[in-house]
């Protein structure tokens, strides 16, 4: 120790896991290195003074598994290991539990190595990885002690696609989702583990976007999501390479209380015509002219997945976190869209007590061990699932369309109409709880309301009209908001023609249980819509969400217009810089027309007029208990909705 030029990767403050600055040693002393003859080496270390540098009075830790993402090896008493290395590998530590390791200024862990000596090979737009030069002499991996990691008790956050196109949408996801986190206070120890798609590509903006990120005030962890790889790159080896520069290694894992979490890239792009053998991946046939991306593990990551479980007690929890879902409700007959390989690693897993996280599709989708779904058998080879799967929805929501809230930030309902939103997970050994956090709106669990004859009438014929007149932005549509009035009123023809009390509860499982009871009378079992028995998929009106349904086929944003001359301003942008407007207010591009956690009740045909009152209660598959109200009116005939001029006339 104390030999050869150290590269410093920073220095610590204080003892607390976001203000613990540093990184890896790299140690080179100009003569030949072990990895040039394919071959690295250093030591994992009680970095007791925070300063990354290996001292000698600062003991090795043993027992600790060092990887190049194929091999895994623990290391001797001294915290030594050895590996072997190739170009384009990436080294990096698995963090025991009861220790950190450091972060970058902006809260993302460091705790790994990339070894490509002349850099990315291709000109990528947003640059690659850089040249890391020949291989170091010595890696060592600091770790800083910090016994609450150790604790069976952990709050984790597991975040969908932030998935920010623009400063303009990194600011939403400051406005909304950064503040909601700043306020949190359990969350440090575990910390953040985004599930995929950071940017939405234009990953010249992770700078700022990490920084954003940084004020949660908890370190940060990531997989990689189809908008996190270069899209001009052809090499499927280099298409993560500027992830891998700016936030880190494609999969990796950590130990945290009794967990052992994995991360793992589980896209091939572009993915190649040998991934469609099966002539099911047909967006794979023409990577030249075509580029897409496919759902997969691939053999080497399986691998080192063995290696990596072969190091972890069986009595441990096993979290896996993937950007595409292994398997999804929203997504049930795709190939693309799903991970073909998942009944591989399902038998690694086997015998674990295990759980998925994962984002892509944004939706919400909490579906428990025994879950079927139809389309999975065809697509991926699932009957049902072995064990608890959680989609976790989206912060961004729906891509950030939608008529902005009052601090500015869009709506941007869902898919399946959850609201943008994330999870946490509070671990108790290997025992846990799942919860949804609505950004912006924490204390609420569901939305709730009326699904009529009329409601649907009106959605049916907006619908049909926006799916028709897509990007049509002379159109206008043929009914708006105002046409559907107040939809919290029912006529007597309503009732007699089934209405229904609508409960979309967000993080509903098959298990939940839902009941409504109207102007106190005795509570009654909603049905659930989707209960997961391996039924087909129940879409359109009859079973879409009308609170979320409602605001997304009439977004007034679209009509934004002004003239300042800055043509973006009109109207709203979208996705890659697609100019949504300036158009008469119509439907955003996603209708909560299906969704895995709704619940309806059908009102009795005979029901009074007057002003109703629905109590509804969701209980939670772990017996926790949430109520929300709804008032409703039955009237004979709907009455004028507007101001009645008549009345003063004369």
């Amino acid at each position: 120790m104390g030999h050869g030029r150290e590269e410093p990767q920073g220095q610590a403050d204080d003892v607390d896991p976001i203000s613990y600055v540093g990184g890896p040693q790299v140690l080179r002393d100009g003569a030949d290195a072990d990895g040039s003859a394919g071959r690295i080496s250093g030591h994992v270390f009680d970095d007791s003074n925070r300063d990354s540098v290996r001292q000698e009075h600062e003991e090795g830790l043993e027992d600790v598994a060092v990887s190049n993402g194929l091999d895994v090896v623990r290391t001797d008493r001294q915290g030594y290991w050895e590996l072997p290395l190739a170009e384009g590998q990436t080294v990096f530590v698995t963090k025991p539990a009861g220790w950190d390791t450091p972060v970058d200024e902006t809260n993302f862990a460091r705790f790994h190595y990339h070894h490509e000596p002349e850099g990315t090979a291709q000109d990528l737009r947003f640059g690659g990885l850089a040249a890391t030069g020949e291989a170091p002499d010595a890696l060592n991996f600091p770790l800083a002690r910090n016994e609450d990691s150790a604790r069976r008790d952990q709050t984790c956050g597991f975040l969908g696609d932030v998935q920010t196109y623009s400063h303009q949408e990194i600011g939403f996801a400051r406005t909304g989702l950064v503040r909601d986190l700043a306020a949190r206070q359990d969350l440090e120890d575990c910390g953040l583990l985004l599930l995929g798609d950071l940017a939405g590509g234009d990953l010249g903006l992770y700078p700022r976007l990490k920084e954003i990120l940084s004020g949660a005030g908890a370190p940060i962890r990531a997989v990689p999501g189809n908008h996190d790889y270069d899209i001009d790159s052809t090499d499927p080896e280099e298409s993560f390479d500027t992830f891998k520069q700016h936030v880190g290694p494609e999969n990796f894992s950590y130990d945290v209380g009794e967990m052992h979490v994995v991360g793992l890239n589980n896209l091939s792009y572009p993915c190649r015509p040998e991934e469609n053998a099966d002539g099911r991946h047909g967006q794979c046939a023409d990577p030249e002219n075509d580029p897409q991306y496919n759902g997969v593990l691939g053999e080497e990551t399986l691998a080192w997945i063995e290696a990596d479980l072969a190091t972890v007690p069986e009595d441990k929890l096993v979290v896996v976190a993937t950007h595409v879902p292994l398997v999804s409700y929203a997504d049930s007959s795709s190939t693309m869209h799903q991970t073909d390989d998942v009944t591989e690693l399902y038998a690694l897993l086997e015998g674990r007590e295990a759980i998925s996280f994962s984002g892509h599709t944004h939706s919400v989708e909490n579906m428990t061990a025994g879950t079927a779904v139809a389309g999975w058998q065809e697509s991926t080879g699932v009957q049902e699932l072995p064990f608890h799967h959680i989609v976790a929805g989206a912060p961004s929501g729906d891509w950030y369309i939608g008529d902005l809230d009052v601090d500015g930030v869009p709506m941007a309902l869902q898919r399946d109409g959850a609201p943008p939103g994330w999870f946490s997970l509070d671990v108790h050994g290997t025992g846990y709880r799942e919860d949804f956090h609505a950004i912006g709106r924490d204390g609420d669990r569901m939305g709730l309301a009326v699904n009529s004859p009329h409601w649907r009438d009106w959605y049916n014929t907006l619908a049909a009209w926006g799916e028709a007149n897509l990007g049509n932005w002379d159109a206008v549509p043929p009914v708006n908001v105002n046409d559907l009035g107040d939809p919290g009123m029912v006529t007597a023809e309503d009732l007699r023609g089934g209405t229904r009390l609508s409960a979309n509860v967000w993080n509903g499982t098959r298990e939940a249980r839902v009941t409504i009871s109207v102007d106190g009378g005795e509570p009654l079992e909603a049905t659930h819509t989707q209960p997961g028995a391996g039924e087909e998929k129940a879409q359109g009106a009859e079973v879409a969400d009308p609170y979320a349904a409602t605001r997304q086929l009439m977004i007034a944003r679209h009509a934004f217009e002004s003239t300042s001359g800055n043509e973006d301003a009109q109207g709203f942008q979208a996705f890659y810089g697609i100019q949504a407007g300036p158009a008469a207010p119509r439907p955003g591009y996603h209708v909560a027309r299906s969704t895995t956690h709704l619940w309806q009740l059908e009102l009795p045909a005979g029901l009074e007029p007057g002003v109703h009152t629905a109590e509804v209660t969701a209980t939670d598959r772990h017996g926790r208990e949430s109520t929300e109200w709804l008032t409703f009116e039955v009237v004979e005939e709907r009455p004028q909705m507007s101001f009645r001029t008549e009345v003063f006339a004369g």
